[in-house]
């Protein structure tokens, strides 16, 4: 896919342990633990650069390779919201279009057996809703003024009060909508935190 120099493909594959419980008749419920793949892909600016990075960390001088100074990507996600769930009989003629493969050792060491693909009758599918922030980081240099040492020659005579400053402080209201944009939208939905609890 072309797109405009600086900006750079993300693919993400989000892995998710799935834990339900089934029940046949009027047996105890079994649990059942299942895994669910999502792939996302995003475009994001990264700027450019075009320079060569020698580190301390790569070895003596003799054997450094230069690095680029690629961006890194950096995903940051919450626990996803169960939208919907549906069993479904697995019918030979019309397979799942979903396989998976390649899945790393780590996401298979967490279900402590090995995962079947394979010759069942039925399956769960999940709809989950995922929040996430994907961002690109790149090392920069920041040019920061810097000023000596400078002693005041004369006392400063502004404190006209005798209110301790630490007690005046304890009274300001945090600025909330300072650090994060105020909310525009309708109350319904409701909060993901409240989403989240009614979904348990």
């Amino acid at each position: 896919m072309g797109f405009n120099r600086g900006f750079y493909t993300v693919d993400v594959r989000y892995f998710y342990r799935i834990t339900a419980s089934a029940c046949v008749g009027a047996a105890r419920p079994v649990e059942l633990c299942g895994l669910a793949v999502f792939d996302k892909r995003v475009i994001l600016f990264g700027s450019e650069g075009s320079a060569k990075v020698f580190s301390s960390d790569n070895g003596p001088i003799d054997c450094q390779c230069p690095c680029t100074n690629m961006p890194t990507a950096v995903v940051e996600a919450v626990d996803p919201i169960i939208l919907n769930m549906k069993l479904v009989d697995v019918c030979q003629c019309n397979p799942c279009q979903c396989e998976i493969a390649d899945i790393p050792a780590g996401i298979c060491g967490v279900f402590g057996g090995e995962l079947v693909f394979g010759g069942d009758t039925r399956r769960l599918f999940v709809s989950l809703g995922q929040f996430s922030i994907i961002r690109l980081e790149r090392d920069t240099q920041l040019l920061i003024p810097a000023y000596d040492y400078c002693m005041p020659d004369k006392e400063c005579t502004c404190s006209g009060s005798d209110d301790d400053p630490c007690e005046i402080f304890r009274h300001v209201k945090f600025p909330v909508d300072e650090f994060f944009p105020p909310n525009t939208t309708c109350p319904c939905p409701d909060s993901y935190r409240d989403f989240r609890s009614c979904c348990n």
